[in-house]
């Protein structure tokens, strides 16, 4: 079964079938442009966004190319989990200069989000920014000083983890 048949038969919500499904596709040429490729298609952005992060995950690396195509599409993410996704891939993903206001924008959306794992992730994004681009430092340390007074402990977790690590 390719990954487009495979993505279109997951339900979107079992953890052990997106796993399998990666188990069974990440060694095949070219799966990291495929899953870029498929997180541009509405039906198949949840799921390429969750295999894109696995894959970073376990150590794949990808092209300048690719990563600029990534940070394109963050506009296109719609759904809580897909931004989520990757939010959390931030850390692998090295932010072209070209691409720094848009993902600056993206991430100050995601600042906004009902759902406080994406909140979270927003702040560690902002962290990975300023580290990269320290014209945004004092910009995530006021970010980050403000969340610690008014965020849910979950958020709050996450900015102290951030901290540590220091700019």
């Amino acid at each position: 079964m390719n990954l487009q048949t495979a993505l279109a038969n997951w339900d979107g919500k079992s953890a052990g079938e997106i796993r399998s499904i990666h188990d069974r596709h990440r060694g095949e040429p070219g799966y990291p442009s495929l899953l870029i490729a498929l997180m541009a298609v509405e039906a198949f952005r949840t799921g390429a966004t969750w295999l894109l992060k696995a894959l970073l995950e376990g150590g794949a690396e990808i092209s300048p190319g690719e990563i600029e195509t990534i940070y394109d599409q963050l506009p296109e993410l719609d759904h809580w989990e897909q931004k989520l996704h990757l939010l959390q891939c931030m850390e692998y993903l090295p932010i072209p200069d070209a691409q720094k206001r848009s993902v600056r924008r993206f991430l100050r959306e995601s600042l906004e989000s009902e759902n406080k794992f994406v909140r979270a992730w927003a702040h560690n994004g902002y962290y990975h920014l300023a580290k990269q681009y320290p014209e945004f430092q004092g910009e995530a340390e006021g970010l980050f000083a403000k969340a610690l007074r008014d965020e849910a402990p979950s958020v709050k977790a996450r900015i102290r983890k951030v901290i540590l690590k220091g700019f």
